[in-house]
Order: C-alpha cells, then structure tokens, then sequence
C-alpha cells in the first residue's frame, strides 16, 4: 500500500487537537477539504478512523491503533530528511563548550579524522548551552548539569567536585575541606532567574545574595570579600586572590556532551565516540 505522508499528517493533527476545524486551522487548509482527505484516507485502510461528535472528533479503536503507527511514520521521515540534508551538506561542525571545560583533545582527534571538514569551537555562556542547540548556533555542547534536557540528547562523560570559592584572606582559607555547615548565613551569588541552576550551585541555601548574569563579576565579588560560591574544582587557577577548599557533604557536578535528539550525521557520531574516549575528568 502506498501511503500518502500528507495524509498521515493531516490525521495526526486531527487527533492531536481532536476537532477538524481546528486541524484545518493549525494545517491552513478548509475544514471540507481535511474531511475530504480523511474519507480517502479511512477508504485506503479500510477502517472508520474517527467518530464525528458535536464536541468533536474521537478516536475509534482502529484510530487509536493508525495513531501509533502514523507517529513513528512522521517521526521516521523527518529523521531520514534530516540525515539526508546533514550528510549532503558541507562538512561543518560546531562544537560549543563553558568556561573550565576543555574540549581540545576530541577535537583534535575529529579533526585528524576528518581532514576536510570544517570543525569549530565556540565559548559559550554559562546558560547558553541550550540555545545555542535549539538556535543552532552549535551542533554540540559540552557543559555541565542541571540543564533542560527537552529535545536534547546527553550524555554523561564525568563527575566533577564542588568546591568553595573564597578570596585568599577568607577565614576558611587552607583548610582541609569544608561543610555547608561553616557558610551558613555567607552570601551565595544568584545567576539570573534560573531557579534549578540556584538551587543546585547553591546547594539549598537561603541566604542572601547578589543577583549575577556572568562568571566574570562572581569571581570580582567574591575576590572582593563581598560573597562566597559553590563552584566546580578548578575555577580558581586562574585568579591569584582566589583560593578553592574542598566542600563535603555534597553531590558532585556532572559535565555532558549535549546534542539535539535524533540528530545524526558521520561528524556529530564521531564527534560522540572522540568526547567520550577522550574527554575525561582533569587531575585535581
């Protein structure tokens, strides 16, 4: 049976909204020409596919059953179309990735393999991994958790401790480690309005604090004695007025690989295979 995409969509979105003037709406075309289309479709599989209500239109058993199969079949030919263009359109991969995070080595080893190929590295912001893949500013992210994973694809390459960042003066500097205990009432900076990216970089607490949008005036406030943070391992290093102690008594951090779901193409697979053979948490 040769099954026409169209009609399967026009199906599907009279299911979805459960009404055929508000199908034709969504799919800009009349109301009588999608009933039309339907009565061909339900004659070509031989079976009612919808109940016409007052309210509506219903699902019939034999509906329900088309239903599923047409998804995977709409969900299946977007895919090959995407995998088609990918794989003829020029080589071109951009690989972005958050401060403290170093990509170099997968990226070296994509860019042996292939030669011809147009690899990029892009810095991003703290909170502009996402975007940047649905804005497709960036085939691939490399950052870390918590991050709206809807319509994305990660993957988990390590685990990273948390530490407290304080300036080298702070009366917790050189010690061995610390708990959440030893800063309670401190302030703790606030980054935007993200309240999954705060609870987690803040560890629960509710204390008091600035309200930041860069990394950059976190590490100045904190350098300046206003406030103390919650940071990966090794943010320090590159400021002498700042010192890291190890904090117990909390999860560590994960950095992921970060892909639109269902995306492929020979670059972004190898891309795949070369950050999780090669990028690996550094030595503390």
């Amino acid at each position: 049976m040769d099954l026409d995409l169209r009609l399967a969509r026009y199906f599907a979105a009279v299911a979805q909204h459960g009404h055929f003037g508000r199908a034709a709406v969504a799919l800009h075309i009349t109301q009588p020409s999608l009933s039309r289309q339907i009565r061909a479709l339900e004659q070509q599989v031989g079976a009612r596919l919808f109940d016409r209500t007052p309210q509506g239109a219903r699902l019939t058993a034999a509906g329900q059953v088309f239903l599923t199969h047409a998804t995977a079949l709409l969900k299946a030919a977007s895919v090959a179309v995407a995998d088609t263009r990918a794989a003829a359109s020029p080589a071109r991969l951009t690989v972005g990735y958050l401060h403290g995070v170093i990509v170099t080595p997968a990226v070296a080893v994509l860019r042996r393999q292939h030669p011809g190929a147009e690899v990029r590295t892009l810095h991003l912001a703290w909170n502009d991994a996402r975007p940047a893949l649905l804005e497709r500013r960036a085939d691939a992210v490399v950052c870390r958790l918590p991050l709206v994973t809807d319509g994305l694809e990660v993957t988990v390459l390590y685990a990273e401790p948390r530490v407290l960042l304080i300036p080298v003066g702070h009366r917790l500097a050189g010690k061995e480690s610390v708990t959440l205990d030893n800063i309670a009432g401190e302030p703790l900076p606030r980054m935007a309005t993200d309240p999954v990216w705060n609870d987690f970089w803040r560890a629960g607490s509710t204390a008091t604090g600035p309200l930041l949008t860069s990394v950059e005036d976190k590490a100045e406030l904190i350098a300046s004695g206003e406030m103390v943070a919650i940071v990966p391992a090794g943010l320090a290093s590159y400021r002498p007025d700042l010192t890291e102690v190890p904090l117990h008594g909390v999860d560590p951090a994960h950095v992921v690989l970060a892909t639109r779901a269902d995306e492929r193409g020979r670059l972004l697979t190898d891309l795949r295979k070369a950050v999780r053979a090669h990028l690996t948490a550094p030595p503390r």
